[in-house]
């Protein structure tokens, strides 16, 4: 890693000096995000990036299971590897409590150790790549042999086993449960809502409903817009933020959506799968491709909805970290070393271990930290940018673009058109039936709104970043990586966007 302009960036120096790791790099990106591959690119073609001497074939940065062949259809790897998430974040809320002052610290930063080791196990990895591979596979394979375009993405729909798509389908059910009640739902519809739910504890019906959201909390209290900044407030914090995304399925959404959405996608899947496989027979050597398709197909369904549960799994390791610190940090206002617990954001993991051995602190470093976070805030960061210093963001390279369309990679097909609705932060969020989402990115505290709008835009994602594989889920049109698409497109315009080829146009003022 390295820091510029108050952001993190990944140093691929070493990958992209040896042979091997540069290609897998390349083609990975390619997958991901084509404009930081396309920047990239330029790069190494103009012949001024030096590669390390006697590169090995492979070099540090990549791990070994990228070089790895895909691994087979085991039922019992998924599972086994979710149990074993399980009983070490259940190991650590037990173990942390005992923790406190420079201990506590030493103890997180050996529990990151073994979060690295559980993200980087052997089956962990490859069952993810397993899953984007045959993704490519069968949508490459049934363009070439039947001219079917994009199969993996129906046959992707209603997947089981993910996590952030059942999240978005279990608010539907919360919805469902205040829907009969127009006293609560007239009560959330009011400012504050600061002691949701509990709130809800003196209307009729209110008890079930605080029930279930507890319940959704327990499970998801720990995901918020942003959440791989701890610092960030999560739902647990402050479980009113839950209130807009409730109100806009209650609005935008009929009675037993949740069931009805994961039905239609499991029946569209199946019928893909029975067509396919039907259409291969008639072939030549359509007996063999039938089964290496039925087999990719199998592949997918089976570990598609892991990709989701890592990234759940860290970020509850995180939120029990984050609990753990700022207990801390309030003994620290307690003792006079900080003025306000969360002054503890301004510093790293090492200056607050030194704090907290020492209780000794200079606040006009805080102060310092706090003013560079508020100039940093308004830069915007580059896809890539060299040790020399200079940006590069790369370029969509498209013959035949609509007059005025912006260019982006397509990851969920389909072309709608509907009210451009640019929403930079998600609390602000105030959509209605047919609206197309335009933002800067979306992680999985977003993904709750995708079952309420019609399509999505992008500035920053990719073919396997969260909300393209949730898009999917839920077989909603989507085009990413549209370089300026929160400031190119107005909030109130009418849109069209073509999810199968990565285009979006403004079709009025």
């Amino acid at each position: 890693m390295r820091t510029a302009g108050g952001r993190l960036f990944v140093d691929l120096t070493p990958m992209l000096a040896a042979p091997a790791s540069r290609q897998k790099i390349l083609e990975t990106l390619g997958q991901s995000d084509l404009l930081m591959k396309d920047a990239l690119l330029t790069i190494i073609n103009r012949g001024d990036f030096i590669p390390a001497e006697g590169s090995a074939p492979i070099t540090k940065g990549l791990p070994p299971a990228f070089f790895q062949p895909p691994i087979g259809n085991d039922p019992n790897i998924v599972p086994g590897l979710i149990q074993r998430s399980q009983q070490a974040l259940a190991q650590l809320k037990q173990d942390i409590q005992t923790k406190s002052g420079p201990a506590l610290l030493d103890f997180i930063k050996e529990n990151c150790s073994q979060l690295q080791k559980e993200l980087t196990e052997p089956q962990n990895l490859p069952v993810i790549l397993t899953a984007m591979g045959t993704y490519n596979w069968l949508n490459e394979k049934m363009a070439e042999w039947l001219g079917v375009q994009h199969a993996g993405d129906t046959l992707s729909l209603s997947a089981p086993g993910n996590v952030t798509a059942e999240m978005g389908l279990e608010l539907l059910d919360v919805a469902d449960l205040i829907r009969p009640f127009p006293a609560i739902l007239a009560h959330l519809q009011q400012p504050g809502g600061s002691t949701f739910p509990e709130d809800l504890l003196s209307f009729e019906g209110g008890e079930s409903i605080v029930r279930a959201v507890r319940e959704f909390l327990d499970r998801y209290g720990m995901r918020c817009p942003g959440e791989i900044d701890i610092t960030k407030t999560r739902w647990a914090e402050n479980p009113s933020a839950l209130i807009p995304l409730l109100l806009a399925n209650i609005r935008n959404t009929s009675p037993g959506e949740s069931k009805r959405k994961f039905e239609q996608g499991k029946l569209a899947s199946e019928e893909m799968e029975r067509s396919l496989l039907e259409r291969l027979r008639a072939l030549p050597e359509g007996e063999a491709k039938a089964a290496e398709t039925k087999r990719m197909i199998d592949l997918l369904r089976s570990y598609t909805g892991y990709r989701e549960y890592p990234k759940y799994a860290m970020i509850s390791r995180y939120f029990i970290y984050k609990q753990a610190l700022l207990r801390e940090a309030e003994t620290l206002v307690q003792a006079g070393v900080l003025e306000d617990k969360e002054d503890m954001y301004f510093l790293s993991f090492e200056e607050l271990h030194e704090v907290i051995a020492t209780q000794q602190l200079d606040a006009s470093l805080i102060r310092e930290r706090k003013a560079s976070y508020r100039h940093y805030e308004k830069l915007t960061p580059p896809r890539v940018i060299t040790s020399d210093g200079e940006i590069l963001n790369g370029t969509y390279h498209r013959d035949q673009l609509p007059p005025g369309a912006l260019a982006g990679l397509p990851v969920s097909p389909g072309t709608v058109e509907g009210r451009a609705r640019v929403i930079l932060q998600m609390e602000s969020a105030d959509l209605q039936p047919g609206d197309i989402l335009v933002t800067a990115f979306t992680d999985p505290s977003w993904t709750p709104m995708f079952v309420t709008i019609k399509g999505l835009v992008t500035e920053v994602g990719g073919l396997m970043t969260h909300g393209a594989v949730i898009a999917r889920e839920y077989g909603l049109p989507a085009v990413v990586a549209v370089d300026g698409a929160t400031r190119l497109i107005k909030d109130g315009q009418r849109i069209r966007i073509n999810g199968t080829d990565g285009i979006v146009e403004i079709l009025e003022d």
